[in-house]
């Protein structure tokens, strides 16, 4: 009897694991997803009025405006970065330039800044004080619908680019051969064959910008001026009214274009299928074609790079456009208020406890799911669970761990206003992103090896330490650094949770802004641009390091 109890412990504690994995993504994302919901049906005073607030919120003049100015420029970021990055992923992968490497990480850029730095370095370029004010149209002004477009296309653009990368690598050469020689040109060609190929990438990417954008609280914020849109309106609410309920309402509101988003990608992802014999493109030399695909990288690049040097030079001029005169007194951040350099170190405790919390969750999540089968039911919670943040914008999430942690009658109460909460609301945000990885690296590896393992009475966590997690540590060290660096950069989700002893350097940007201190603003988000750097780097030379002898067997 007690021989058959320790055979099946390995089975029973992979099965609590799984249970205390799904509980956790239970308390951190569906959690306070319902928590929004009841506080949308209620009454400040706490009274039931089921959707009293939305009739009310609806009724109110700014309402509508708000609705369609969040519309327009979602709509026309989106139509301006899809050309952008489809054009520069094409040129990535279907031309013979050089330099491409380089090219691909430079597109990057704009993931190691928070939003809030396109807003500032767009203040600097067009503001009132501006060093190309003289460039824009009399009576035009980059405090509104224009500042957030171009901020938002510098913010959404390699996200987009991303997806379409992936749609464009994925070609088969066969069908541009039959085409040709049928004598289809290259313009047919693209209708026939490449766009048919990569529209679900593009609808994919369309959707993930329009609702970036459309859920996006900092470039609004920092260069909106008086053009209002949902996601400010929502933070004006509760932090500007105290009006929780209202708050509530709009983040309901926010939250459906991105479950739209998420359903229709998650349709079209379904037909998007590559046959097993389909042989890879590979492009043939084309003087003039890579030429202007050289031309039209070197000319997106230049965009990033500007955008990026413009808050840099921010940070180390005196006193822009008076006084040019370089130095490091915008760095002083004890003498400016927002946060001070408490604010950096809480970001980087909180960059650092995400990753590793982050990591040990996600895969040992991951894991259970793609190669144990001893929770059925704690493995279907999990996996439905997994993939729901990414249908959650950050703000909405944010606004729901206020109304689910602050609860005096939720037993987690004292989680509220410490590290723990915003580490919590940092590892689910992301969590989608991170398990896809993992449970991509993990569908790589032959079950058989956890089957003989089990037929050998070896426990899976052996089989993990010793196997899988060397097998895997490239994608392991993948996922730790886009924690990491998606904790040091992140605004949305964090805005409404944190305290003065828990106030992060994204966010100190913010109060560095409101508080007239641009500069010092520019010089934060600078700092977190190049921590975020030189973590990316440190990342790459672990992964070479350890990759010669964990990954040697790739060899």
């Amino acid at each position: 009897m007690s021989l058959g109890i320790k055979l099946d412990l390995p089975e029973r504690m992979a099965g609590g694991i799984s249970y205390l994995i799904a509980a956790l993504l239970l308390l951190g994302v569906a959690g306070p997803l319902l928590a929004i919901l009841g506080k949308a049906m209620l009454s400040q005073t706490g009274e039931w009025i089921w959707l009293a607030n939305f009739i009310e919120i609806t009724a109110v003049a700014s309402f509508w405006p708000a609705v369609i100015n969040s519309l327009w420029v979602s709509i026309a970021t989106t139509l301006i970065v899809l050309p952008l990055a489809y054009l520069f992923a094409a040129a990535l992968t279907r031309s013979r330039m050089p330099g491409k490497g380089l090219f691909r990480y430079l597109a990057l850029i704009p993931l190691l800044a928070p939003s809030l730095l396109p807003g500032i370095s767009l203040v600097y370029l067009f503001g009132n004080q501006g060093l190309l004010k003289s460039w824009l149209p009399l009576g035009v002004s980059i405090y509104g619908p224009l500042g957030i477009v171009l901020g938002e296309a510098f913010y959404t653009f390699p996200h987009a680019l991303m997806i379409l990368l992936t749609a464009l690598a994925i070609a088969d050469a066969r069908l541009y051969e039959a085409a040709t020689s049928l004598g289809a040109g290259r313009i047919r060609q693209w209708f026939t064959v490449t766009l048919p190929a990569v529209r679900y990438g593009l609808i994919s990417a369309g959707f993930v910008v329009f609702t970036l954008v459309m859920t996006d609280f900092g470039v609004p914020k920092l260069i909106g001026g008086q053009f209002n849109v949902l996601a400010v309106e929502a933070y004006k609410q509760v932090i500007g009214q105290q009006n929780f309920p209202k708050g509530a309402v709009i983040g309901l509101l926010l939250l459906l274009p991105a479950v739209l988003s998420f359903m229709v990608d998650y349709l079209v992802q379904q037909k998007a299928l590559l046959t097993s014999r389909a042989q890879p493109l590979v492009p043939k030399p084309a003087a003039l074609r890579d030429a202007l695909a050289l031309l039209w990288c070197c000319g997106v690049a230049t965009w990033l790079l500007v955008m990026l040097g413009v808050a840099v030079a921010a940070s180390l001029i005196t006193l822009w456009p008076y006084n040019m005169n370089l130095t490091l007194a915008h760095f002083d951040f004890e003498q400016m208020d927002g946060g001070g350099w408490l604010a950096y170190f809480n970001s980087l405790k909180l960059a650092f406890w995400t990753a590793v919390c982050g990591v040990i969750t996600v895969f040992t999540g991951a894991y259970l799911n793609e190669k144990l089968r001893s929770a059925p039911m704690a493995q279907a919670v999990l996996r439905v669970l997994a993939m729901l943040p990414m249908a959650v914008p950050g703000l909405v999430l944010g606004l729901g761990y206020v109304f689910f942690f602050n609860a005096p009658s939720n037993p987690l109460h004292g989680l509220y206003g410490t590290m723990s909460i915003l580490v919590l609301c940092t590892v689910t945000h992301f969590y989608t992103t991170a398990h896809l990885t993992a449970s991509t690296a993990l569908k790589q590896m032959d079950s058989e090896f956890e089957a003989v393992a089990a037929s050998l009475k070896v426990p899976f966590w052996k089989t993990l330490r010793r196997v899988t997690v060397p097998v895997c540590l490239p994608a392991i060290l993948d996922i730790a650094r886009y924690y990491f660096v998606s904790a040091m950069t992140t605004v949305s989700a964090v805005i409404f949770l944190y305290t003065p002893d828990t106030v992060l350097s994204s966010l100190a940007v913010l109060n560095m802004d409101d508080a007239g201190d641009t500069a010092a603003a520019a010089a934060m988000a600078t700092l977190i641009v190049m921590t975020s750097a030189l973590v990316c780097l440190l990342f790459v030379l672990a992964s070479a390091l350890l990759g010669k002898r964990s990954q040697a067997w790739r060899g």
